[in-house]
Parts: structure tokens; sequence; C-alpha cells
């Protein structure tokens, strides 16, 4: 369907075309703001992973495989005071405190 004026029939078209471009830009802006959004969220989770090296006024933060080894050391460093070793262990002391205080009371096990 024309109009019968070629300058209105083809502001017609191109006010169409600017429209339909314009639309399909909008749809693929949102579409893609998830897409963003998830490729900051894996970035972020990469950060976490590998840690961060320290920048002016921000301090360096370990990743998970360092957080693992130092809570790994940890843990051994709390199990080797639990078992009895050459007297100088928790359990070691616990133990003589309690063959010192054994005498005070009735009780023998």
């Amino acid at each position: 369907m024309t109009t019968g004026i070629p300058g209105v029939d083809l502001a017609v078209v191109w006010c169409g075309a600017i429209a339909a471009v314009g639309g399909a830009s909008g749809l693929l802006y949102r579409a893609s703001r998830g897409a963003r959004r998830l490729a900051e969220r894996l970035g972020d989770l990469a950060d976490d992973w590998q840690g961060t090296p320290a920048r002016p006024g921000v301090p360096s933060r370990p990743g998970v495989m360092q957080r693992l080894d130092a809570i790994e050391q940890q843990l051994a460093a709390v199990e080797h005071e639990l078992h009895p070793n050459s007297g100088t262990s928790l359990r070691d002391a616990v133990d003589r405190v309690d063959e010192r205080t054994r005498h005070l009371t009735n009780d023998t096990p």
C-alpha cells in the first residue's frame, strides 16, 4: 500500500527499518545482559579460586588451594597435640595432671 507520494513512502520505509533495527538491538541487549552477568560471576569465581594479588590499599587474598593447605597444616598441628609423644603435647600435659591429682580422690579407674 502506498500513499502515492514517493517522499512519504520512502520516509515510512526508513522509519520502519529504524524501528525494526532498534527493536532488534534492544532485544539483543536484554538477552545479552544475562550472559554478561554470568561472565562477571564466573570471573569472580576464578578470582576466588586463584586468589588476587595485593594492590594499593587492598591486601592480597589467597586462593582456594592456599587456604586448604593452611587448614591442613593447622589440623596437623592440632592432631599432634592430641596424641602422646615425648611429653610436649597437650595430651601428655593432661595425663601428667591427671596422674598428680588422682591421689586426691577416692576414685580409681
